[in-house]
Formats: structure tokens, C-alpha cells, sequence
């Protein structure tokens, strides 16, 4: 437990919306999904490879993000304002930094540990072949910071309506915008002007240079002010509710 009372009202708030995850089913349908879909679809190629390599995975694993990271993110704030609990948590003695970095870090957490389990993916490859340790660190640092950014993405749009369906089809939405928008061949039909803005905003580009297993600082730095952005935005949203 935080020493501090600023932090221990984020751990408080924190641990509750965590167990609210697995007091419902739905975190465990949401886990097995990952597990079998992320599993199935790497090992569907794997052996046909004959290679003892993770990159195929990580080209996946933003696929499924792409799906998961709204349907984690879509009840936080949707949930709140369908069924009026809002209007009594922003009535308690904490702010709304607080109580937005509790949502943010409790989804984090659980997409956290969906992705510990997908750890038996990287054990199995290391017992049938000799595996680079480097892409694989890289590859699962990267969909840390992407995970993070789609559901700093998820959680502002969440914020922003009270159906939960309509959350989650807008954040898919906006968070495929964010990941192709620096992809390959949306920058081939882009003005050249444009091309190198567009790859720097994309969050694909930044999570590919780190899948590869280098760790440059401009694309860390860049997917920290993405998740700053996002927050604050949700911030933003939150204070402008209570202020009405």
C-alpha cells in the first residue's frame, strides 16, 4: 500500500475497478479469446516457417490489441454515466487525475496480464529451436506501449458517451486510425510533404522499431505523450461534466 494519501486513493481506486474485471466472466472470456486467437494464429504458420521466431506473433499481436484493447475500455466511463454512479464518485474527495489514472492503470494491468500469459509462446519456441531473446524483449516491451496508448485512446472515448457499444466501435475505429496512419502503404499514396509527419504519428511505426529489438527514445518518448494526451483529454472531459 502507497505511503503516500495521493497515491493510496489511486491504489484504492485502482484495486477496485481491477476486481471488478474479475468479478465478471467477461475477463475471463476476454483472456481466453486472446490466448487462443493470438496462439492459433501464430502456431497456424509457425511450423511452416521452420524458424525459431517470434516475429510473426508480433505482427499479430497489434491485430488483436486492435480488438481487445476497446472491449476492455469501453464500460469505464460508459458504465458510470448509463447507470448515474458518476454523478456520486465525482462527488468524493478525490480528483479527477485520480480517478482517471486508477481506470487507466487498472485496464492496463489486466491487458498486462492477458499478454503474462502469452509467455508460453516464447518457453515452447526456446525448447524446439535457438530463439533471439532480443526481438522477443523488444516485441513484447513495444506492445506494452501500444497496449497502453490504445487503451489512454479508449478510456478518453469511453468518456465521451454512456453506451458501451458505441464506445467500443468508435475506439476501434480511432485506434486503427492511429496504428495504420504510419503503415507502408498508407504513406505510399500520401504527399511526400505529409509522408514523414504521418509515419512519425502512426503508433504501427513506433511499435515496429521496437518489435525489431531497438530500443530508440524518441519512439518510447513518443508513445509516453500519446498516453499523457489521451489522459489529460480524459481529464479534460471529466471536469467539464462536473463543472456543469
Amino acid at each position: 500500500m502507497p505511503k503516500s494519501p495521493y497515491l493510496k486513493i489511486i491504489y484504492i481506486l485502482f484495486k477496485k475497478e481491477l476486481m471488478s474485471y474479475f468479478n465478471s466472466p467477461i475477463a475471463y472470456v476476454f483472456i481466453s479469446v486472446f490466448l487462443v486467437a493470438g496462439n492459433w494464429l501464430f502456431f497456424n504458420t509457425f511450423f511452416l516457417a521452420a524458424q525459431a521466431s517470434m516475429r510473426n506473433y508480433f505482427a499479430l499481436l497489434p491485430w488483436i490489441f486492435l480488438f481487445l484493447s476497446p472491449a476492455i475500455t469501453m464500460r469505464l466511463w460508459a458504465e458510470e454515466k448509463k447507470s448515474g454512479t458518476i454523478e456520486l464518485l465525482l462527488t468524493l474527495p478525490v480528483t479527477d487525475w485520480q480517478v482517471v489514472l486508477a481506470k487507466f492503470f487498472s485496464a492496463l494491468t489486466f491487458l498486462y496480464i492477458s499478454l503474462l500469459f502469452s509467455l508460453t509462446i516464447p518457453i515452447s519456441i526456446a525448447f524446439l529451436g535457438n530463439l533471439d531473446l532480443g526481438p522477443v524483449i523488444g516485441g513484447y516491451l513495444g506492445a506494452l506501449f501500444l497496449g497502453g496508448s490504445y487503451l489512454a485512446l479508449g478510456l478518453f472515448i469511453s468518456s465521451l458517451t454512456k453506451n458501451q457499444i458505441i464506445a467500443f466501435i468508435i475506439g476501434l475505429t480511432a485506434c486503427f486510425a492511429t496504428f495504420i496512419i504510419g503503415a507502408d502503404f498508407v504513406l505510399a499514396g500520401a504527399p511526400q510533404t505529409f509522408a514523414p509527419i504521418m509515419k512519425f504519428m502512426g503508433l504501427g511505426s513506433h511499435f515496429n522499431n521496437i518489435a525489431r529489438g531497438v530500443i530508440d527514445t524518441k519512439d518510447v518518448i513518443y508513445y509516453l505523450l500519446f498516453i499523457f494526451l489521451f489522459l489529460w483529454l480524459n481529464v479534460r472531459v471529466i471536469e467539464n461534466r462536473a463543472w456543469k
